[in-house]
């Protein structure tokens, strides 16, 4: 899809103007460090309004201009204008700044080639959060039709293994009007040695801050 074909979807009202960010990310957001965090192609603000709103410097970076016109606007009505730069630049060729971002959020845009450069704007101890649709022998009327851009099982992971893994799934959700989505999410942080911690997702207490699972 071209950044044409996004603006007219972003104009027209296809896709949603305030999508909700993802469960994961709200649940450990409370326990990372506030500061500048980077929303790669943001679209409509899916993370950069829930971060602006949460207190970070958001960087909001889409390729579509209609996309970041209705982030600057909602924004504005959430009055987190001053905490959202918006940037128009193609994900996959920009040059992400080195050591910049505490929090690096990515979701539906597959780029795992963007991988080791996304690591490398993070500040050492930030956090990568990504999402992104998933292969399924299951019908997934949600997301892209070519499995070309969708995660092979266990391809985020493994992406993902040069830094602390904190939170891993794979799952088959139920969406209103039949629409059954497959995601792949990945948490994980920069950071070395031998001994880590591992906060606890404040929904989830008893658990030890990593889950693999696959559901449906």
């Amino acid at each position: 899809m071209t950044d044409t074909d996004w603006d007219d979807r972003f104009a027209s009202g296809e896709y949603p103007r305030a999508p909700e960010p993802s469960p994961v990310l709200r649940s450990y957001e409370p326990a990372i460090p506030d500061g500048r965090a980077l929303d790669v192609a943001t679209g409509t603000g899916r993370n950069a309004i829930y971060l602006a709103d949460a207190g970070y410097a958001v960087d909001a970076l889409d390729a579509s201009r209609e996309g970041l016109s209705i982030v600057r606007e909602r924004a504005a009505e959430r009055g987190v204008a001053d905490r959202v730069e918006t940037i128009q630049a193609d994900a996959g060729t920009y040059g992400f700044p080195a050591e910049a971002y505490e929090l690096i959020a990515m979701s539906f845009f597959h780029a795992l080639d963007r991988f080791a450069d996304l690591t490398e704007s993070l500040a050492p101890g930030g956090y990568l959060f990504v999402e992104g649709h998933l292969r399924s022998a299951d019908a997934t009327p949600s997301g892209p039709s070519s499995d070309r851009y969708r995660f092979a099982a266990n391809d985020l992971l493994r992406a993902g293994l040069g830094l602390t893994v904190l939170y891993y799934d794979e799952t088959t959700e139920e969406r209103p009007g039949d629409r059954r989505r497959a995601t792949a999410r990945l948490l994980a942080r920069r950071s070395h040695g031998g001994r880590q911690t591992y906060p606890p997702r404040p929904d989830e207490r008893d658990d030890d801050g990593f889950a693999a699972r696959t559901d449906g």
